[in-house]
């Protein structure tokens, strides 16, 4: 019997139907009181557990290989923690005019957030571009993003992130941190379960970030800070963010360019460094944020589903480049080394759709 799948004619990611139903039923059904203090409980266990997830998975192998092309990740890691958070700094002008300061920064923090893994490697599959460069690039910025994106969310934001203070070094120390290097040091007894698990702990990462999405609007609800936003605003927010992708998608890809790297490095530049990472920055949100986080994670929520859209439609024009095609046809083994070497990542991450991350 053939599995139901997702129909290709739908415009939005299920993920992010699934992320925007549960949008929907903390609007209906909003946890309060004794529920609320269960939820908020099960968040914070479920953001512990993501980011042990993350370190067990980390190979500490393929990142030290990865370091040997550093010029192409420090390029990454710049574009992701250096040029966005400019873009977002620049944007503080539209405010109060066209965002709310809520909105801002929640726009502000968005710029903050790690790259992503896996659409950054399945779009650059998708494109022929140098993969195991967009698998390293991604699992960097990811661990960068344990310490930076807080660091900088607390320079940057200052109170709205409530405010760089002990208590809160403590709680991202013990919330993220702590969770991912245990994650790392125990990886040699339960890396070869998550490997043979891949399919259900993925499960358990979604199922994990949409319990954090649920608290977070739930208490967003009840604390009345949806009161503050309306059709227009959240217009204007979408027409921001368009910007700002267009800027970033055209900054890495010419900006690479001018910076002497060849067709396949570029496009793991542009879709590594352009790129966000939902799944990251809604754990680091919600422990940041507190009561705003619903509102601070709007921002980020609607730029991942346009960079999913947005970059689908690239890395498929991209992969009919001549230089692609010639990729393509060297696929058998025949062709160049890092040719080659693209081409078997190529095939390992075939099945990894862009779909979180």
């Amino acid at each position: 019997m053939k599995r139901p799948s997702w129909p290709s004619w739908m415009p939005i990611d299920p993920y992010i139907a699934a992320l925007l139903g549960t949008v929907g039923l903390a609007a209906l059904l909003p946890a309060r009181g004794t529920p609320a203090d269960v939820a908020s409980g099960a968040s914070t266990t479920a953001v512990a557990l993501l980011f042990f997830l993350y370190g067990a998975r980390l190979s500490t192998r393929e990142a030290m290989d990865g370091l040997r092309h550093w010029r192409l990740h420090l390029t990454v890691l710049l574009c992701t923690f250096a040029v966005f958070p400019l873009l977002g700094l620049a944007a503080k002008g539209l405010v109060p005019y066209v965002l709310t300061p809520a909105l801002y920064s929640g726009l502000l923090f968005l710029t903050l957030v790690p790259s992503t893994i896996q659409s950054s490697i399945a779009f650059t599959s998708m494109a022929r571009g140098n993969v195991p460069a967009a698998i390293c690039a991604g699992s960097f910025s990811s661990l960068a993003g344990i310490v930076l994106t807080p660091l900088l969310a607390a320079w940057l934001l200052g109170h709205s992130a409530g405010g760089f203070s002990a208590d809160s070094l403590l709680k991202i120390v013990l919330q993220l941190l702590v969770p991912f290097l245990a994650g790392q040091f125990l990886r040699r007894w339960v890396g070869g379960f998550l490997s043979h698990n891949k399919k259900v702990l993925g499960f358990v990462d979604r199922g994990s970030i949409l319990l954090v999405v649920y608290t977070a609007f739930s208490q967003g609800m009840v604390e009345g800070v949806w009161s503050q936003v309306t059709p227009a605003r959240l217009g204007a927010l979408l027409g921001v963010e368009a910007v700002l992708l267009a800027v970033m998608l055209s900054l890495t890809w010419y900006g690479a360019k001018k910076l002497g790297f060849g067709r396949a490095d570029r496009v793991a530049i542009q879709f590594a460094g352009s790129k966000k990472s939902l799944a990251a920055g809604l754990p680091m949100a919600s422990v940041l944020f507190g009561a705003e986080a619903s509102l601070a994670v709007l921002p980020l929520m609607l730029f991942h589903q346009m960079q999913l859209m947005v970059c689908a439609v690239i890395a498929k024009r991209r992969s009919r480049d001549p230089e692609a095609v010639e990729v393509r046809a060297v696929d058998t083994g025949t062709g160049p080394v890092s040719s080659r070497a693209g081409s078997a990542a190529s095939r390992t991450a075939a099945g990894t759709a862009p779909r979180s991350g």
